[in-house]
């Protein structure tokens, strides 16, 4: 059981309630359960206002679990996952506090952004990814990975990118 799940409805902080509030105002939940709902999840409340949907069918996104706006989304039991992590509820909670941040649908892109930063960086996802550091990569069961040269990177990465543009079979108009 997470330490989320103590906290008895009366006793939510005002901040709780405002992200609660902010991200139906913003439509981030109502975006979450709509995916949630797509996917052929099945949705409880869960602890601090937050919608546990799972059984989720697609296999997108990776991971254990994901959130939009205030709904966790899982393929799996989320009572499975947090008996195997109990911290992994803190750190999807602190997610839905994000898009509450980013009002709304901007976290999309940002998050996307800053995924792409931390495999330059990195080669891993997560690692770098200010979001995913932000809500603690441990209590999401992230590992840290140091950071790796910069340089020979973006070399090889335009390296590649110039032989398939060289391979690219030439398109318009044939006379």
């Amino acid at each position: 059981m997470s330490h989320l799940d103590s906290t008895p409805p009366d006793r939510l902080s005002r901040f709780t309630r405002t992200r609660h509030v902010a991200n139906w105002a913003n439509l981030s939940t109502a975006l979450g359960l709509g995916v949630a709902t797509a996917g052929g999840a099945t949705i409880r409340r869960g602890p601090q206002l937050l919608y546990l949907a799972e059984h989720y069918r697609w296999h997108f996104p990776t991971g254990g679990a994901f959130t939009v706006g205030d709904v966790v989304i899982s393929r799996h039991d989320i009572s499975k996952l947090t008996a195997r992590n109990p911290t992994l509820l803190r750190h999807e909670e602190r997610h839905s506090r994000q898009w509450m941040a980013c009002l709304g649908l901007p976290f999309i892109p940002l998050y996307l952004l800053s995924m792409g930063w931390s495999w330059l960086r990195t080669g891993d996802r997560a690692a770098r990814c200010f979001f995913e550091r932000n809500a603690g990569l441990a209590d999401g069961g992230y590992l840290e990975v140091p950071p790796r040269p910069i340089g020979p990177v973006l070399a090889r990465s335009v390296t590649v990118l110039a032989r398939r543009v060289r391979r690219a079979p030439a398109t318009g108009p044939t006379a």
